[in-house]
């Protein structure tokens, strides 16, 4: 009986799957401050749908006016992203809002805390000195003169006329002050062409329209642009970080073997086009001397990117590896150009396992996407790191998110692409 005690307690105490609603969302913040916000998936009751389309009703439930967005660069809080439009554009959608850094919500709350203790002292007491003898200044009234004597016979006299109170003159009235063209004016309904035109023609000044049309897209803006990905959940866990931090050399060590596996795809990559060019050319082809075949050379890396995270805060890195890489040039070849993401997982005992692998070229975009890493991120609230991915194809681009375990990538989510 004890031990049927015991059990129930155990297991009402163990927390099941995240329920959600969790959305996730991509960052586009520009340098003049400008963000919008691309919907990526949204995770309810376990599962995971398109939050572009999850509830839309017409504009997605991810995008909702008032939706607020923490941006998250690898675990670590950047700022929040608050939806005010959406707008839909080539079968996506895209929203519109304000953006408030981490730096200066800290600085707003700080100035509020400094004004709440300002508010809550009480106020300083008057000082009070020894008291003074001070000689009272009352002016006596004056006694009123006496009236002159009535003459004895006096003479009737007509009443005099009352004189009228006088009258106040009134103040000239006020000259119209001449109408300025920047003063703000309270209007209902949609401002008038004239009213349009003088808006343009003064000063830019940010106007939230309705919510299906935001602001100009980020992309126009001038300037660079970050990718960050943003989280939405009311009931979600704090968010950790989940960079790894490596020394120098560590970081080197790492970097060269990462790059053993890379040239190795590199390479398998390559013979698998040359020989399906010998398959479609068999006139080209010419036998081999010695029956065996020759090693490809190393290839040549460029643009090479490593990552490292501690996703599961084991403090077992996974290193993600982004790079381009040509074959050196051979005679009567045309190799093309590249483009790798390798993830691989370094155990406590140093050794490197790959655990996926994504190789494509510029002359097959159409077959094979490239995949391009934006981040770590916790998209199920699990208090794990998954690794958040695009797609690029000839057919547009989407989004996927991986989970690590051990030496395997699980896709969670996989998006539809689009252009």
């Amino acid at each position: 009986m004890l031990l049927a005690q015991i059990v129930p307690a155990q297991s009402a105490g163990r927390k099941g799957p995240p329920k959600g609603p969790r959305a996730l969302g991509l960052l586009e913040l520009a340098s003049n401050g400008k963000a919008r916000l691309i919907p990526i998936t949204i995770l309810y009751d376990g599962q995971f749908y398109d939050a572009s389309a999850y509830k839309a009703a017409p504009v997605p439930m991810a995008l909702e006016s008032g939706t607020v967005y923490e941006a998250l660069r690898t675990g670590v809080s950047e700022g929040l992203f608050t939806v005010s439009g959406a707008l839909q554009a080539n079968n996506s959608w895209i929203g519109d809002g304000t953006w408030q850094s981490a730096s200066a919500l800290a600085a707003a709350a700080a100035a509020a805390a400094k004004k709440k203790e300002a508010q809550s002292k009480p106020a300083p007491e008057p000082v009070e000195g020894p008291p003074v003898l001070r000689r009272a200044s009352v002016q006596k009234a004056k006694s009123p003169e006496p009236a002159p004597p009535a003459p004895s016979n006096p003479a009737p006299t007509a009443p005099a006329p009352a004189t009228p109170a006088p009258v106040a003159a009134s103040p000239p009235p006020a000259l119209p002050e001449p109408e300025d063209p920047d003063r703000p004016v309270l209007k209902r309904g949609a401002p008038s062409p004239v009213a349009r035109k003088k808006q343009s023609a003064s000063a830019p000044v940010s106007v939230k329209g309705d919510v299906h049309t935001p602001s100009p897209a980020v992309s126009a803006v001038s300037g660079s642009i970050q990718l960050i990905p943003a989280i939405s959940d009311a009931k979600g866990p704090d968010p950790r970080p989940y960079a790894y931090n490596l020394k120098p050399e560590e970081e080197q060590k790492l970097r060269k073997k990462i790059l053993t596996l890379a040239a190795n795809e590199v390479r398998a990559r390559a013979t698998q086009l040359a020989a399906a060019s010998a398959l479609s050319q068999p006139a080209a082809r010419t036998p081999s001397k010695s029956g065996t075949k020759a090693k490809l050379p190393e290839p040549l890396f460029e643009d090479v990117q490593l990552h490292t995270f501690d996703l599961s805060n084991s403090n077992e890195p996974v290193l993600v590896l982004t790079t381009k890489a040509r074959m050196p040039a051979r005679p009567n070849t045309s190799d093309p150009q590249y483009m790798l993401t390798l993830v691989a997982r370094d155990d406590m005992y140093g050794e490197l396992h790959q655990a996926f692998s994504s190789i494509t070229d510029n002359q097959h975009l159409d077959a094979l996407p490239r995949l391009e890493l934006i981040d770590a991120v916790d998209a199920d609230g699990d208090g794990r790191g998954e690794l958040l991915f695009r797609q690029t194809s000839d057919a547009g681009s989407a989004f996927v998110v991986y989970r690590v375990i051990g030496d395997r990538l699980w896709p969670l989510f996989q998006g539809t692409p689009s252009q």
